[in-house]
């Protein structure tokens, strides 16, 4: 109608826009969505729906930063709305004019974050938000995405993961997310998430000597000087993106000449996110005893042990949201201890293997896999400018003044994996590491002077 042609938030955000129609259908007693809406929760548990006290359970937590932020950006929105609605001279039709709350805009909120999907529109030209009754039910497991668009049929299919007999709970995936995600966008946390992993902020400092070496090999593999990685709860820790720069991070000045200007310089950029190929033993010991004392570090920025929170959740006395922020918490720093401990034992390999005078694997290029690693989801793009070398064969070492970034663009797929939470702006997603994860992401429909934004879809419902 009118209130959404002139104006303009309305317009760039659809996942606003649909939190209103929700809002607005249940206050429609003839609405066709009314028995549907009736089946929602009444409350949520994402943090919006958070006591004081039960948020400061989450101190230290890498998702206490976006809690506030979806907090601040829901009230702010919230006032924004009401005055809209109140001044608006084409509002007064609005079944909203006569009622609308903080609660209701929270629960809107709430219902869209949780359940929102992108979907194709009836043409097929474009794609829009959409909430997708009695599917939005399915919790999650882990698992593979299997939920499509079938554009002939003009309907959503889910594949099931598994094999249901009659009154079997149906799952499905919600996507590779760790647990801090899945607490901001889902309000709840998943046991046993594969994909859970906690973030680390990387960076080569400008004042280092060898920056603009360092940047330039990092270039050349597509990887910028600094950027938001992750620490993943499975073995190895890290992925080949992270061990790429990991190596370019702790290289020698000669070992980065050898990336460089050195023989077969092209094929050492490749595989340098490769664990069978080491840059050297040296480089190996530094990389992991850099990787042990940083992940030790972040271990003390949290006011409890492992231990502490282990006792602390035997309580029965918990709430809900308590425990919820226990578990997040003790799940983080359980992937820190694991990291500390890997990057210790891979520490000891290379200094015995460097001790021994073991020789460097050599390089066969039959056998080179593309910046691959043993982790699941390691490949990682190579973004490989062309050498410019003069009549007597010098190679330029100029910084690039653009490094190559990996952006990550959603497919339109329902339930897909590249997606994001309500209101993140898909910019802070450009980089492989930075989650979605990372979802790294505000879990709340943005402040309202961010307008323009992309806004990608959550893939998932409710967990109840």
């Amino acid at each position: 109608g009118p209130v959404y042609t002139q104006d303009r938030i309305l317009q760039a955000m659809g996942n606003i826009t649909l939190a209103f129609h929700l809002l607005c259908e249940r206050l429609n007693p003839n609405s066709f969505w009314l028995p549907y809406i009736k089946t929602l929760p009444m409350e949520y548990h994402t943090p919006l729906y958070f006591e004081e006290e039960e948020v400061h359970y989450l101190q230290s937590t890498q998702a206490i930063h976006d809690v506030f932020s979806q907090y601040k950006n829901t009230a702010r929105q919230y006032a924004y709305f009401y005055k809209l609605i109140q001044t608006h001279p084409n509002a007064s039709k609005l079944p909203l004019k006569e009622s609308f709350t903080f609660d209701d805009y929270r629960w809107a909120v709430s219902s869209v974050m949780t359940r929102q999907n992108q979907i194709p529109t009836e043409d097929g030209s474009r794609v829009t938000l959409a909430v997708i009754p009695l599917w939005d039910m399915c919790n999650h497991t882990n698992g593979l995405i299997t939920t499509g668009y079938n554009l002939e049929d003009d309907r959503c299919e889910c594949v099931a993961l598994q094999d249901y007999k009659a009154k079997d709970q149906i799952y499905i995936f919600y996507g590779t997310r760790s647990n801090a995600e899945f607490v901001i966008h889902n309000g709840f946390f998943f046991d046993n998430n594969s994909h859970d992993r906690v973030k680390i902020k990387l960076g080569v400092s400008k004042s280092d000597r060898l920056y603009a070496m360092k940047a330039e090999v990092l270039a050349r593999a597509g990887i910028p000087t600094s950027s938001v990685f992750a620490l993943h709860c499975s073995e190895p820790p890290i992925s080949a993106q992270l061990l790429a720069f990991l190596r370019v991070f702790c290289m020698s000045e000669d070992e980065l000449k050898e990336h460089l200007v050195g023989e077969h310089a092209i094929d050492k950029i490749f595989t340098l996110g490769n664990s069978d190929f080491p840059v050297s033993w040296d480089n190996e010991i530094k990389l992991w005893t850099f990787l042990e004392t940083r992940a030790a570090l972040l271990l003390k920025t949290y006011k409890t042990t492992t231990e502490d929170d282990r006792s602390l959740l035997e309580k029965p006395e918990l709430s809900y949201h308590t425990k919820m922020a226990v578990q997040l918490r003790t799940a983080e720093k359980e992937i820190l201890e694991k990291a500390v401990q890997s990057a210790a034992t891979k520490r000891e390999h290379f200094t015995e293997l460097q001790d021994k005078g073991a020789p460097l694997p050599k390089y066969e290029e039959s056998n080179i896999a593309m910046l691959e690693n043993t982790a699941t989801d390691s490949k990682i793009p190579m973004v490989l400018r062309n050498l410019n070398i003069d009549d007597e064969g010098e190679q330029d070492l100029n910084l690039t003044e653009a490094l190559g970034k990996a952006i990550v663009e959603g497919g339109g797929i329902v339930n897909g994996e590249s997606t994001f939470p309500i209101g993140t702006n898909p910019k802070d997603h450009e980089n492989p590491e930075q989650e979605d994860n990372t979802k790294e992401t505000g879990g709340t429909i943005k402040t309202i002077s961010e307008k323009n934004e992309h806004i990608k879809t959550v893939e998932i419902g409710e967990q109840s």
